[in-house]
């Protein structure tokens, strides 16, 4: 049996790339031994999309930030980190998830979907790309990443497993409602027969906007397996390279289009 340990997470609101958070983060992370890290969506800093106005300085600052924490992430004790940062194109930002692994950062995919409404006014902050929705090589993993909202458009899911993949990433900044973000999951890996691991953001904004942690795991044929808490912020599971590709061939991932 060839497995991958790959950790999912709940990171706090506001996380810097230094000081005593980010410290317990990276002994916690040593910890677990994991080949793959799957952080939440945009990790660093202020949650841009509180605002319904686009802020150009506070753009900056934000893209900048997840620019310096780049090096942060590359000295965990991990194999691979998956995350996703801000990146100007034009006169905007795009939502851009990338992966960390020896040392180098290699960009996987630009979100494609945004909400817009109350505490997440992403459309009017980000541009959308005509990225396609590849796997990548990761370690021992093929590897799709679904950024947030992208998670409940079946049709991606499906597209990733047709092209092999072991693990869905799903990096996110959702807020107290986990139900149907669990639902999501779990769908997500029945069509694609892939494990998929998502992220959340926890806590409060300055301004009260309220983000719900529960990082959520679901095995190939769509069983919830585990999920993170404010007690255990971090979650590990092993990737069954074997049963994500047995579960390819099963109902209804084999159903032709």
């Amino acid at each position: 049996m060839t497995v991958s340990r790959v950790a999912f997470v709940e990171w706090p609101e506001g996380l810097l790339p230094d000081g005593a958070a980010w410290e317990t983060i990276r002994r916690t992370v040593a910890l677990s031994h994991a080949d793959i890290l799957v952080t939440n969506e945009m990790p660093f800093g202020p949650w841009l999309a509180e605002s319904q106005s686009f802020d150009k300085d506070a753009a900056r600052r934000s893209v900048d930030l997840h620019h310096e924490a780049l090096s942060a992430l590359s000295r965990l004790e991990v194999g691979a980190v998956i995350s996703s940062r801000p990146i100007f194109v034009g006169e905007r930002l795009t939502n851009e998830a990338f992966v960390v692994e020896g040392g180098v950062v290699r960009p996987i995919h630009r979100k494609q979907y945004f909400p817009q409404e109350e505490g997440w006014y992403e459309e009017a902050w980000f541009a959308r790309d005509r990225d396609r929705f590849e796997c990548i090589q990761v370690g021992q993993l093929r590897v799709g990443v679904l950024l947030c909202t992208e998670l409940f458009f079946n049709e991606n899911a499906r597209h990733y497993g047709r092209q092999g993949a072991d693990l869905i990433v799903v990096p996110r900044a959702s807020g107290k409602g986990v139900e149907a973000w669990q639902t999501a999951t779990m769908m997500a890996a029945i069509v694609s027969g892939a494990y998929v691991v998502s992220s959340n953001r926890a806590g409060h904004t300055p301004g009260g906007l309220m983000f719900g942690g529960t990082g959520l795991a679901s095995t190939p044929d769509g069983l919830l397996i585990s999920r993170t808490s404010s007690t255990d912020s971090l979650v590990v599971i092993d990737v069954d390279l074997e049963w994500s590709s047995t579960q390819k061939a099963a109902y209804p991932c084999y159903v032709n289009e």
